[in-house]
């Protein structure tokens, strides 16, 4: 015979396997809360910036197209290679009157490493308590999802990126602003 508490440990574990095999999570915690909606305000932020330059709003940058993207840690794999790529591009956004902005959980002195490690010239913004990863449905328990999002001159969400492959997701992202800058003419 088994103990109460034994039996209630496999019951929870099973309950919660079976949840999690018939994908009954909620919604909010599985895909990071709820995203802004396209052709809407985007949310406005004030963060930390590594550039120096003490703190970086969104609606610092009217006038210039955004590519926002939300990432988990710096000097993680795929996090570089997503930065990177961004880096490898930045003339071709700079050219579209784009701005490139990283923001993640991580504090502004890792962003700095972070960009001194690897030649980034564009800023990262330190959402140390997720609270704009949160507003864009980007957070989930303690890290920024890899998300992206493209905001145009006035400061309209125009487009949406939350299957994200790190290592295509710069050219996607260009492919989708030229579509989109060509259609704002």
């Amino acid at each position: 015979m088994i103990s109460r508490r034994t039996f209630l440990s496999i019951l929870f574990a099973t309950c919660f396997a079976v949840m999690s095999w018939l994908n009954f999570a909620p919604k909010a915690i599985a895909l990071g809360g709820k995203l802004p909606a396209i052709n809407q305000p985007a949310p406005d932020f004030i963060l930390p910036t590594n550039t120096g330059n003490g703190k970086l709003s969104l609606s610092d940058l009217r006038g210039k197209w955004v590519v926002l993207y939300f990432y988990p840690k710096d000097f993680t794999s795929g996090c570089t290679i997503e930065a990177r790529r961004f880096q490898q591009d930045l003339p071709k956004y700079i050219e579209k009157n784009t701005q490139i902005i990283g923001v993640s959980a991580d504090n502004v002195d890792s962003h700095a490493e972070f960009c001194d490690s690897e030649g980034l010239k564009f800023p990262l913004l330190a959402d140390t308590t997720g609270a704009v990863s949160k507003a864009y449905g980007s957070w989930i328990g303690y890290v920024s999802m890899r998300h992206s999002f493209i905001i145009d001159p006035q400061g309209i969400l125009r487009e949406t990126f939350v299957k994200v492959n790190p290592s295509i997701h710069s050219t996607e992202v260009l492919a989708q602003l030229e579509k989109l800058q060509s259609s704002a003419s």
